[in-house]
């Protein structure tokens, strides 16, 4: 398939995902490793049909995903296409009925990003990027704000799996707290990056998240204007967990004390 034809199978894909997500009757609730870390039925019912939607897109692909043992970023993946999957980004959003919820695809060439996809079905918000061409919402070109952080609102993850890092994710909030009109959390890093893009927000950041939590709106952030970084401001891996940072063009600083 071409470019185009690609992006449109992907957005398509996202989009009965999305219908999957939304016709869920209380899903059945497992829980993973760590703290307060959950996966439902349709998690892995999502990804499994994402798996063999996306299969004939690009054949040669790699598939990562969160759920059923796809988790591993490996040495084959280091080149050539990978999808990194998310099913349902905030899914403790999911199963409690506090939404958003999200679903993420983003496409890796040669462990760099190449395009993504993020769908929020609850208000039917679909953002698309490819690398070097733009970041869109619903087909219409999006940029980040351009406004000062001391008029901006910031969002933050709470990396709750990792409870090692709540001190240290508190004290960046509360200094955030001092420099902004106020701060938000919203359960779901991707759908966050996508605020900043779309300049709702103009700051997020979280201590730790996954490949696949980023993969897709990180490329988006970046192609709507923003600075997409690690908490210290080093470029993302792209080859597994990371902190995040995404700034908004309004901010040209990182406003806190590392």
């Amino acid at each position: 398939m071409d470019e185009k034809s690609v992006l449109e199978a992907v957005k398509d894909a996202a989009r009965s995902a999305g219908r999957i997500m939304k016709s869920a009757e209380r899903p059945k609730i497992m829980e993973k490793g760590g703290h307060a870390n959950f996966v439902t039925e349709t998690d892995e019912k999502i990804q499994q049909f994402l798996m063999g939607a996306l299969a004939d897109v690009l054949p040669q692909a790699s598939f990562l995903g969160e759920e059923d043992g796809q988790d591993v970023f490996t040495e084959k993946m280091e080149r050539g296409y990978v999808f990194v999957i998310d099913p349902i980004d905030g899914t403790s959003n999911f199963i409690y009925g506090y939404y958003p919820s999200v679903v993420s695809i983003g496409i890796l060439k040669d462990k760099k990003p190449y395009m993504g996809v993020v769908y929020n079905p609850y208000d039917d918000m679909l953002f698309e990027a490819v690398s070097g061409k733009g970041a869109f919402m619903n087909g219409k070109t999006i940029m980040s704000s351009d406004a000062p952080f001391s008029d901006s609102l910031a969002v933050f993850g709470t990396a709750p799996y990792y409870t090692e890092l709540q001190d240290e994710t508190f004290r960046i909030a509360r200094e955030l707290m001092d420099c902004c009109v106020d701060i938000r959390r919203s359960g779901t890093a991707a759908w966050d990056m996508c605020c900043v893009a779309m300049g709702r927000c103009s700051l997020y950041f979280e201590m730790k998240i996954q490949l696949w939590d980023y993969a897709a709106a990180a490329l988006i952030a970046s192609e709507a204007g923003c600075t997409v970084t690690d908490i210290k401001g080093e470029p993302l891996s792209y080859m597994g967990a990371s902190s995040a940072l995404c700034r908004a063009r309004g901010v040209k600083e990182i406003p806190y004390r590392i």
